[in-house]
C-alpha cells in the first residue's frame, strides 16, 4: 500500500486464506504468520485493500498469474474467470463465498460449472495449480518439483498444446520449482522462504533481466529445518 501506484498486485491462495481467517470463516494454523497483519490497528484498511486485488493482471503483453493457468483456458478467458472471482470478494456477501472456495474438487474444468463449484474451480486453478493432466484434470497432493509429477500429469505449462503456448505468462506459488529459463514462461517463486533467493524479473525495452537477493540477507526469514 505505501508503494501507491509504483507497485501492482495480485492475489495467490495465502492472501484469500487471509481473508477468510480475518472474516472467522478459517481459523489461523500453527504456521501461518498473519498474527501481525491480523492484529494491525488498521487492518480494515488491509482487508480492503486485498479485497479489490485481481487474481489476474496483463501488463506490456504478460499476463501475471500467482500459480498457472489450466491447458484449456486461452489468457482473456483467464482474466475473464478471475473477474468473476473478484466479483464476489467485491460482493456484499463475500463471506460466503470465502467459506465455500475451500476444497479441492472440481479438479476438472468445465463451462457447465456454477455457483460456489465454478468459483472454487476459477480459484484453485489460478491459485493453486502446479500439475495437471493434458485434458486439464488437476493435482493439489504433489508440491514438490517438476520430476515428481504424478502418473498422467505434468507441469500445466508443459501440456502440449495448451492455449496460453503463445503467450508470456509469470507466475510463483511453486517454491520447490525454482526459476525456469524459459522465453515465455517465468516461474519466480525460488524458495525464499525455505532459504533460496526472492527474485523479480525487470523488463525494459524488450530486455528482460533477472534480479535476485539471497534470503540470508533478509530478517525474519524461515530457515529450512
Amino acid at each position: 500500500m505505501a508503494l501507491e501506484d509504483s507497485a501492482r498486485c495480485i492475489l495467490g491462495n495465502h492472501d484469500l486464506h487471509f481473508l477468510a481467517t480475518y472474516h472467522g470463516v478459517r481459523k489461523a494454523k500453527k504456521a501461518d504468520t498473519l498474527k501481525p497483519i491480523l492484529k494491525a490497528k488498521d487492518a480494515d484498511t488491509l482487508v480492503n485493500w486485498v479485497r479489490v486485488c485481481p487474481l489476474v493482471r496483463e501488463e506490456e503483453g504478460i499476463l501475471m498469474v500467482h500459480a498457472g493457468v489450466l491447458p484449456q483456458w486461452s489468457c482473456s478467458q483467464a482474466m475473464g474467470f478471475a473477474a468473476e472471482v473478484q466479483d464476489a470478494l467485491l460482493s456484499r456477501d463475500y463471506t460466503d463465498f470465502l467459506s465455500a472456495m475451500y476444497g479441492n474438487e472440481p479438479k476438472r474444468w468445465s463451462d457447465k460449472l456454477k455457483g460456489d463449484e465454478r468459483l472454487r474451480m476459477i480459484v484453485n486453478a489460478l491459485t493453486r495449480l502446479r500439475f495437471c493432466t493434458a485434458d486439464g484434470e488437476m493435482d493439489f497432493e504433489t508440491k514438490e518439483g517438476a520430476g515428481s509429477a504424478p502418473k498422467g500429469f505434468m507441469p500445466w505449462f508443459e501440456v502440449p498444446g495448451r492455449a496460453t503456448a503463445q503467450d508470456t505468462i509469470a507466475c510463483g506459488h511453486w517454491s520447490t520449482l525454482g526459476f525456469i529459463d524459459h522465453p515465455l514462461v517465468l516461474t519466480l517463486d525460488t524458495g525464499c522462504v525455505w532459504g533460496g533467493c526472492l527474485s523479480a524479473m525487470r523488463f525494459d525495452g524488450g530486455r528482460r533481466e533477472l534480479l535476485q537477493i539471497e534470503c540470508g540477507e533478509l530478517p525474519g526469514v524461515l530457515r529450512p529445518s
